[in-house]
Formats: C-alpha cells, structure tokens, sequence
C-alpha cells in the first residue's frame, strides 16, 4: 500500500508561503515537493474551499495564504485534502467465513477506530503556525551562530 504524503505535503508548502516574499506559482510548489504543478492545484483547490489559501491567475499570480497559520489546524489540513487514510488497512479479507479472521478483524477494526479518534483530537489542537515556530526555532539559532563566528 503506497503511503499517502497529501497532509505532509500540504503542511510543507503552507510553512514556505508564510515565509515568501509574494505569491508562489504552481509550478515553484510543484519543484519544492517534488510534483506536477497540477497535482498542486488539485491538493490545493480543498484549501482555496475552505478559505485558507487564494490563488490569482497571470503575471505575478500564484498562491497566498489567505488567513493566518494560527487558525489553521492540522485537523483543517487533513480535511481540506479529502480525509486520506491515516492509517493502513490490517485487516484481511481473505476467509470471511473463519471464524477466527472475523475475531482478529473485529478487535484491529475497533482498536484503529479509537486511535483514529485520538489522532484526530491530536490533529485539531496543533496549529500550522506552532510546527512553523518549530522550524524558527533552529533557523533563527542558525543564523545567530554564523554571525557570531564571523566576528
């Protein structure tokens, strides 16, 4: 089963248009995550529904954030690009008359249940803007420490 990269990704690109100087096109998203520059209107266009980010098309177009990251959450991203699975499916189908494949089924399929809603409650208390500190944390120390040893 192939891993579903649309939340990581989003969440990527939304950190780097809060730090950009303008709108970023289709095509600069689509180099800094390694797609097509349609599979980012496509992840994006959830985003523009929800009014997170705007797009202009033309000279000097491209995406903007449209609100602040502080009053985006992780659970905002998750549904503004569909829902993917957040985890794989355990269970099995092979022989569903056993027996014991529907006891195994029964238990994986509730204990993923619960920890989805766990995730889920997870996801709707982290702020894109809280994983941005994160990454200015070390890049603001970073910068410090090579002005200092220049001096």
């Amino acid at each position: 089963m192939r891993t579903d990269s649309r939340i990581s990704r989003v969440l990527h690109a939304l950190i780097h248009m809060k730090h950009a100087d303008g709108p970023l096109t289709s095509e600069a998203l689509g180099e800094m995550l390694c797609t097509n520059a349609v599979v980012v209107r496509r992840l994006f266009s959830g985003l523009r529904e929800m009014g997170y980010v705007a797009s202009e098309k033309g000279h000097g177009g491209g995406w903007v954030l449209a609100i602040p990251l502080e009053t985006i959450t992780l659970l905002d991203v998750y549904r503004a690009v569909g829902e993917p699975p957040l985890f794989s499916d355990l269970v099995s189908q092979d022989h569903p008359e056993c027996l014991v494949e529907q006891v195994v089924n029964k238990h994986l399929s509730a204990t993923l249940v619960e920890a989805e809603a766990v995730v889920l409650e997870k996801f709707g208390k982290v702020t894109i803007a809280m994983l941005a500190r994160e990454f200015e944390a070390p890049a603001s120390r970073s910068k410090l420490s090579r002005s200092t040893t220049r001096t």
